[in-house]
């Protein structure tokens, strides 16, 4: 029961939408309806700027990491933990208090990796910076990061239910990523910061 109930938790916490209640706090247009109407950090980024984009990106994180924060103090199984921690990442993707609409999963999967191990939470962030820096594409380097994740999890925790997991976060990363992925292809992709 308390695997159900903590799941369910994880599920409710990711639905809650950073960047809708960031933007309407701060006066901002929806991110739903502006820029690349993905609700997510970088698209905040291209509408309301940096201080909003980051408060996004500590809020989504957050609501990745804290249910997990939660389960480790109750039920620290490895398959309640990573059950709890897909939940949080489907509750971004599709969450019940915005109509099912949701973003793309990148920082709320980074805040569950940091539930899961600071190890492997370190190794994904760091892929992402190094490859965003280096080539200034925000879908490249969140793509880079994932494919990478469940290797660092392996590394980090040796858990088959969390590598399992990750594999999970990482397809289901690739498939909301697929429009990205053809602008990628096609060399069309937005740089981070550019308006669309």
């Amino acid at each position: 029961m308390s695997t159900f109930v903590l799941t369910l938790l994880g599920y409710l916490f990711g639905s809650v939408s950073a960047a809708i209640i960031v933007c309407r706090l701060m006066r901002l247009p929806d991110p739903r309806t502006e820029g690349s109407g993905n609700p997510g950090a970088t698209n905040v980024l291209r509408v309301g700027g940096k201080k909003a984009a980051a408060l996004t990106l500590l809020g989504d994180l957050l609501k990745g990491t804290i249910p997990l924060l939660i389960a480790r103090a109750i039920e620290p199984e490895p398959l309640t933990l990573a059950l709890v921690g897909m939940a949080a990442f489907f509750g971004h993707l599709y969450p019940i208090f915005f109509g099912f609409k949701g973003g793309k999963g990148v920082a709320t999967g980074l805040g569950v990796l940091l539930g899961w191990h600071w190890a492997a939470f370190v190794a994904t962030a760091l892929t992402w910076l190094i490859v965003a820096r280096v080539g200034k594409i925000s879908s490249l380097a969140a793509l880079t990061a994932f494919l990478l994740a469940p290797l660092y999890v392996w590394f980090s925790t040796g858990s088959t239910e969390l590598i399992g997991a990750t594999v999970v976060l990482t397809i289901v990363t690739y498939w909301r990523h697929r429009s990205n992925i053809s602008k990628l292809l096609a060399g069309t992709e937005s740089r981070i910061g550019e308006k669309n």
